[in-house]
């Protein structure tokens, strides 16, 4: 299948945040587009919050040598969060906020990313720590399923 032109498909999301005793969880179904440029393949949908009437365009962007960028916002909003997944590596990002930019780290111990072509499916998972200012904010886990 020609993924270069792009391919409608579902999403479902589960997100796990744990941070000290707490845990939240969120689901997302949204429908996405799959669509491969080059050597990586990228996904995109808006993740709809409907109670407060707001979306955020989020891409994630699967590379050939097993690394994950997520992006939620957009480059030219006021708000565009940058996250990268590199399996059991320390990766310094940024998150552009109103108030200023504000350097944030992440560090993966764990990703796995594995798709079929016929039919078009997938399944992404993530575990990953998030730290700002050297302080550790919580862990968090996601779970992107996908199918056209």
């Amino acid at each position: 299948m020609d993924l270069s032109q792009g391919v409608p498909i579902q999403i479902h999301l589960e997100t796990f945040v744990t941070q000290g005793d707490d845990t939240e969880t969120h689901v997302f179904d949204e429908p996405g587009t799959l669509v491969q440029m080059g050597n990586a393949l990228y996904i995109r949908y808006q993740e709809v919050d409907e109670d407060a009437g707001t979306s955020m365009p989020v891409t994630m962007k699967l590379r050939d040598d097993g690394d994950i960028q997520l992006s939620r916002g957009s480059s030219n909003g006021d708000t565009q969060l940058k996250l990268f997944f590199a399996n059991e590596k320390r990766v310094l990002t940024r998150y552009r906020t109103p108030y200023g930019i504000i350097p944030v780290e992440t560090v993966t111990p764990s990703i796995d990313a594995r798709m079929t072509t016929d039919p078009v499916a997938g399944e992404i998972y993530v575990e990953y720590e998030l730290f700002a200012n050297h302080q550790h904010l919580g862990n968090y886990r996601l779970r992107l399923q996908f199918k056209a």
